[in-house]
């Protein structure tokens, strides 16, 4: 014991028994990058409100995209973003080392100099705080694998993808989709919205879809799906979509925003774009995401605690806690704890050679809820003795 006993008398002292409850981490925090002519460049900028924005960055005039798609977030329900402006692109830029940037990509996919010199996407791994990511406008390839990217590489972030203004190549069957990933989700068309120096004009709805993104995880938790939402500040569609259209690109995992009759115009899908299947819904993607940082920053007390049956048995307990309230929040399936999830942390887990190795495993299991994404009633005729009838 740390104290020594010296003299009769009562000793009170403080003993950690009891598990270490586990909080949940935020989900809706969002990074914008763009290009703006006013402004900090690759310096991230929290922005809590419109005002804080235009502060930094000014309005409308000042950026093609960017504006709109901040404005478009807070409008739906955004409450806090990081906005990073990667500059104006000129031909014959450098990259700030003396050598000739070959694109506008170039300045989004950034490089890293050193902590504070970091640019383009790079400078987003300085925030621990970022949950979804946008690149407003960017449809470049180049641009959107490198998003993709840093969302899987950071682990806990989704990327939400801008379809192109256009299709250039004939039908919906030719629009262009981004590479396989589960880590994000791909929206089509571009939304109508109003600006006070243009009127109307067409804009990328992923600044919009951030907003719903958060809003959704307000009011209902990540679990449900940020969809069958009504897009705030939308005007019209530059491309009407069809149910058939729909039929193709839903599949495919491009989700479509669709004018409802007298419903308003919603975003009418909730796929990733990955092709494993249990992967395929946003929901349960960013369910996991928020799962497990909530694991990994709640149990960091763990480390070099001596690795034996008490140390498992206390993990156990608080994962197993934070699981329950996890349940009864609505996000996992099951009528009863057991069905929804199980946590297995002892010496089948945990054998000797595992133990000496310095390590010990978890195995945890979840049940996540997924969306209704095709309701079917069956309706059948019911004679009068209340028989259904053949």
């Amino acid at each position: 014991m740390a104290t020594s006993y010296l003299s009769p008398g009562i000793y009170v002292e403080e003993v950690d028994r009891g598990s270490k409850p586990i909080e949940t981490v935020g989900t809706n925090t969002v990074a914008f990058l763009g290009e703006c002519g006013v402004g900090p460049v690759s310096e991230p900028i929290l922005c809590t409100n419109w005002s804080t924005f235009t502060k930094h960055f000014g309005d409308f005039s000042n950026s093609e995209y960017l504006a709109h798609a901040v404005y478009g977030f807070f409008n739906n329900g955004g409450g806090r973003c990081f906005v990073l402006n990667v500059g104006k692109w000129e031909d014959g830029m450098t990259d700030g080392q003396g050598n000739t940037l070959a694109s506008a990509a170039a300045l989004y996919i950034g490089q890293d100099f050193g902590p504070g010199t970091r640019t383009g996407l790079a400078a987003l791994e300085e925030i621990d705080e970022v949950n979804i990511l946008a690149a407003p406008g960017q449809t470049d390839p180049a641009i959107q694998d490198a998003v993709l990217t840093h969302c899987e590489k950071m682990r806990y972030r989704f990327a939400i993808l801008d379809s192109p203004e256009v299709i250039e190549d004939g039908g919906v069957d030719r629009l262009p989709k981004p590479r396989d990933s589960k880590y994000g989700a791909y929206y089509f068309p571009w939304v109508e919205v109003y600006d006070p120096n243009k009127g109307n004009i067409y804009q990328p709805p992923s600044g919009y879809l951030a907003g719903i993104y958060s809003r959704t995880d307000e009011e209902r938790g990540v679990h449900k799906a940020p969809a069958n939402e009504v897009i705030r500040g939308a005007l019209g569609l530059r491309y009407d979509v069809t149910k058939g259209e729909q039929d193709i690109l839903n599949p495919k995992g491009i989700n479509c925003i669709r004018s409802m009759k007298n419903r308003g115009i919603r975003v009418w899908g909730a796929r990733t774009i990955s092709s494993d299947p249990s992967w395929r819904y946003i929901n349960v993607r960013r369910l996991f995401n928020m799962v497990e940082q909530s694991i990994e920053q709640g149990t960091q007390w763990v480390v070099f605690e001596p690795n034996d049956h008490r140390l498992w048995k206390r993990v156990s307990r608080t994962i197993s806690a934070f699981l329950l309230r996890i349940w009864r929040s609505g996000a996992l399936m099951g009528e009863t704890p057991e069905q929804a999830f199980y946590v297995k942390c002892d010496s089948e887990t945990n054998p000797p050679e595992v133990v000496d190795a310095g390590q010990l495993i978890c195995e945890i299991g979840l049940c996540p809820v997924k969306p209704a994404e095709f309701v079917i009633f069956r309706i059948g005729q019911m004679d009068a003795g209340g028989d259904v009838a053949e």
